[in-house]
C-alpha cells in the first residue's frame, strides 16, 4: 500500500467501488474527486433548510462512486498528491454544512467529531512517516472511511438524527482511534529504545 492510498482513508465501500468502477472512469483521481463533489457542493450551498433525503443521499452516493473510482490509481498523475486533501476538505465541509442546515445546536458535537477525524488523519501521516507502517485495516473498517462517514452523516441529517449520530461517532471513533494509536506508538517506542546492558566487569576494573 502506497502513502497516497493510506492518506485517502478509503473505507470498504470506496475500495469495492474503486475495483468495480476504476476501469469505467479512467480520468485522473483528482479530476474524479472534483467532478464528483460538484453536485453535492451545489446542493448544500443553495439549500437553506434540512436537505431532502433523496437528493442529498443521491448527491453523496454520486460523489462516493466517482471519487472512489480513483482509488485504484491513487498515485496516477502529477496532482495525485492533492486528492487526500480534497477528500478531507469535502468530508469536513459537508459535516459542518449538514450540521448547520439540519441541527445547528449540534455544532459542538460536529467539532468533536472533526477533532477525532483530524487526530486519525494526522496519526496516519506520522505513523507512516516514523513507524513505516499504516494503521491496521480493521481501524479503517471500523471508522468507515470518508465514504462511509459521509453516507452515514447525510442519512442521519436527512432523517433528523444527526445530533445522536454525531455524539455516538465522537465517542466510539474517539475511543477506537485514540486507544489503538496509543498502543501502536507505545509499542513502537519500546521497540525503538536502545538496549542498555550492565557491564559488571567494566565496573570492577
Amino acid at each position: 500500500m502506497t502513502a497516497l492510498e493510506v492518506y485517502r482513508d478509503d473505507g470498504p465501500l470506496a475500495e469495492l467501488l474503486g475495483r468495480r468502477l476504476g476501469r469505467a472512469l479512467p480520468a485522473a483521481p483528482v479530476a474524479l474527486t472534483i467532478v464528483g463533489a460538484l453536485p453535492l457542493a451545489a446542493l448544500l450551498a443553495v439549500d437553506d433548510s434540512r436537505p431532502a433525503a433523496v437528493p442529498a443521499l443521491a448527491a453523496v452516493a454520486l460523489f462516493v462512486a466517482v471519487a472512489a473510482a480513483g482509488s485504484v490509481r491513487a498515485d496516477t498523475g502529477r496532482l495525485a498528491w492533492a486528492v487526500p486533501p480534497l477528500l478531507r476538505l469535502v468530508e469536513y465541509a459537508v459535516l459542518i454544512r449538514l450540521t448547520v442546515l439540519a441541527d445547528r445546536p449540534a455544532m459542538p458535537l460536529c467539532f468533536a467529531v472533526l477533532g477525532v477525524l483530524a487526530f486519525h488523519h494526522y496519526d496516519a501521516v506520522y505513523r507512516l512517516r516514523h513507524q513505516r507502517v499504516p494503521p491496521p485495516g480493521w481501524v479503517t473498517a471500523v471508522g468507515g472511511g470518508w465514504d462511509g462517514r459521509l453516507i452515514a452523516a447525510c442519512a442521519l441529517a436527512a432523517f433528523g438524527a444527526l445530533d445522536a449520530g454525531l455524539l455516538a461517532a465522537a465517542v466510539a471513533l474517539g475511543v477506537v482511534f485514540v486507544a489503538e494509536s496509543a498502543v501502536s506508538w507505545l509499542r513502537f517506542a519500546r521497540g525503538a529504545r536502545p538496549a542498555a546492558y550492565d557491564d559488571d566487569d567494566e565496573g570492577d576494573a
